[in-house]
């Protein structure tokens, strides 16, 4: 039988019950996780039409079909906003070298790093590179992420750029979840050019070029020492405003070279890494617009210092999270895990993670006003979560797959 409309009845909680109109938590407000006990949602063409307690149910619902959810949680699909999951290889001997006491930036001036990434973008075709980058990103979604952000900067070249950036374009196509294209030709340095000459083919051709076929929604760059500088960072964001495209940073990954002050004054949506900050960074995005975004894997796979989420939420700052899923430094796509280790490690509570990890991911993504929240008239993109006593039990049993359907736009979602 064909339905218009579907209605989840008996929901034990509904997480992240928010009006449409708001866009972002603020960090003095991100332990506070809006929720409606006995609740029924209701969902028409894949969006979010009513919700409430079951008292308030609507009494006539014609042609609808009735879902009983009793003892389950539902909330908001994750927000992905910072990943670089289109790649081809791995680098898990780079792995192993850090292990035995190697530095990423060693690993790196030895060839490895990005630049190795590179070579393996240019040895599969966009076919296959795209099949390889499917199989990735139709796991995360398995995984509860309705929302990816998918950034380029393992071509390092005009055609290989393209050719991620296509990848990206059939993704979009391809699948129901929300996608968006981010350009990171900024990412590194290809041996072949001087770097004067790669920051003029960035400014000049790529991002005209690929902006003109409508290849990106947003711009990046890696503002760090020995990659590109707080003046050529700024170049480039310069020029993605002049053809009125966004952009975002990687900013205080391993220095502090000024650049968070640098991506709030040109109005960035989003600074992410972050993990080390003064108190000059904190004054600049105190009073912005500029959604700060934690990669808490980054830190766990390199062994370096986390992001002072605490410090962010002391002085009111909202943040995001995010997997950061890339062959290097956070092989990881699930957003569980990410939201798990967050707790764990920046020493938040639940309710701050799943704020950060659905509204906040929204916002950094430029889709808050049709994701990250259950709010009428948006896009019923929501997990139904396993049966357990409290939300606290997703972030605790780290290692076990809660997750029992994933719905994107009204329909369960099946690889």
């Amino acid at each position: 039988m064909s339905y218009n409309s579907t209605i989840y009845i008996n929901i034990k909680q509904l997480l992240q019950t928010r009006d449409a109109e708001e866009f972002y938590v603020p960090g003095n407000r991100m332990d506070e996780l809006p929720k409606i006990h006995n609740a029924f949602l209701l969902v028409e063409n894949g969006i979010i039409m009513d919700f409430g307690n079951m008292v308030n149910i609507p009494k006539k619902l014609e042609n609808t079909e009735v879902i009983d959810l009793s003892n389950s949680f539902v909330m908001p699909t994750w927000c992905d906003a910072h990943t670089h999951s289109v790649f081809a290889g791995n680098r898990s001997n780079e792995y192993l070298m850090r292990l035995q006491g190697l530095t990423y930036k060693q690993i790196a001036d030895g060839g490895g790093g990005i630049l190795k990434t590179t070579q393996e973008i240019k040895s599969v075709s966009e076919q296959e590179l795209y099949s390889i980058s499917l199989k990735r990103i139709l796991k995360m979604i398995q995984n509860g992420s309705g929302s990816i952000e998918i950034k380029s900067g393992y071509g390092l070249s005009y055609e290989s750029e393209l050719k991620i950036l296509n990848v990206i374009k059939k993704l979009k196509d391809n699948l129901p979840i929300e996608i968006k294209s981010t350009f990171l030709g900024a990412h590194a340095y290809p041996k072949e050019l001087t770097k004067k000459e790669y920051l003029n083919l960035i400014l000049n051709k790529m991002i005209p070029d690929f902006t003109k076929k409508k290849l990106v929604d947003y711009v990046d760059i890696f503002c760090e020492k020995g990659y590109f500088g707080v003046s050529d960072s700024e170049k480039i964001i310069k020029k993605a405003k002049q053809l009125k495209v966004p952009a975002k940073i990687h900013v205080n990954q391993f220095n502090n070279i000024g650049g968070i002050q640098m991506a709030v004054t040109n109005d960035l949506v989003s600074v992410d890494h972050l993990e080390i900050l003064d108190d000059n960074d904190i004054h600049a995005l105190k009073n912005s617009k500029t959604m700060p975004v934690l990669l808490p894997g980054c830190s766990f796979f390199l062994d370096i210092p986390y992001a002072p989420a605490k410090k962010l939420i002391k002085n009111n700052i909202p943040f995001a999270l995010a997997s950061d899923f890339n062959p290097g430094s956070s092989p990881n796509g699930n957003m569980n895990f990410i939201v798990s280790l967050a707790c764990n490690k920046l020493k938040i509570t639940s309710e701050q993670a799943i704020n950060a990890a659905t509204l906040n991911g929204a916002y950094a993504m430029g889709i808050n006003e049709k994701c990250g929240s259950i709010s009428k008239g948006k896009l019923a993109n929501f997990i139904i979560l396993k049966e357990m006593d409290s939300i606290n039990d997703l972030v605790y049993y780290y290692n076990d797959n809660l997750i029992k359907n994933v719905i994107i736009k009204g329909q369960v979602f099946n690889s």
